[in-house]
């Protein structure tokens, strides 16, 4: 059996953002990675796209952990995106509110996300 695809946005929790502005970063995040995946590694994308496209939404409760994150998946060469927010709404312009990883298969992503909260 082939090894399950999928896709995991990671949020912050310290920001305290309403469930509608976490709602749209998870989908800033989701897109940015997709479109990724979609461009520089297709089969992967169609993998996972073929496969129902799944997503999982992880927490941590700070920015160092977030960027730790991103530095542990680009260390074994997985896709990532970091959203900043515009500033619009709830936080100021420049506000790192979450990374996307993958999509990619569960063996590479699980041992660096496997540990954390579900939001």
């Amino acid at each position: 059996m082939a090894d399950e695809m999928k896709l995991v946005i990671v949020v912050r929790t310290d920001l305290g953002l309403s469930k509608g502005k976490l709602a749209v970063q998870v989908a800033h995040a989701s897109v940015n990675c997709a479109v990724q995946a979609r461009t520089s590694r297709r089969k992967q994308y169609d993998e996972w796209y073929r496969g129902g496209q799944k997503k999982i939404v992880a927490k941590v409760g700070s920015m160092r952990e977030l960027l730790e994150l991103k530095s542990m998946a680009e260390a074994k060469d997985l896709i990532t995106s970091l959203v900043t927010d515009a500033g619009l709404t709830q936080v100021p312009a420049g506000t790192t509110t979450c990374l996307g990883i993958g999509p990619t298969e569960s063996r590479k992503v699980d041992p660096l996300t496997g540990d954390l909260g579900l939001l």
